[in-house]
């Protein structure tokens, strides 16, 4: 079986353009969609990306969103967001 990819301690899950980021059974999860990217050498970097905190019980609401340039960009809200909304359901 494959190892999941993870950002720290929480699944890295890529269906395509979208990357669905968190633990499964939890009630808020980030979904980051790829608008573009651009071919770096052998790469497909991603240029803009969506960040969307969306509760995880099957309705798909969504709570903040936002777009920013670049992975690491992306990754950096998308980390605080959900740590935020994760720490107020404790």
């Amino acid at each position: 079986m494959a190892e999941i990819l993870k950002y720290k301690d929480k699944p890295l899950v890529r269906r395509g353009d979208m990357i669905y980021y968190g633990n499964p059974e939890d009630p808020y999860i980030i979904l980051l969609r790829v608008n573009s990217s651009e071919k770096v050498q052998d790469l497909e970097i991603s240029k803009n990306i969506s960040i969307i905190l969306q509760e995880n019980n099957g309705s798909g609401k969504m709570i903040k969103k936002a777009e920013r340039e670049g992975m690491y960009a992306a990754m950096d809200i998308a980390e605080y967001w959900l740590n935020d909304a994760l720490s107020y359901v404790q």
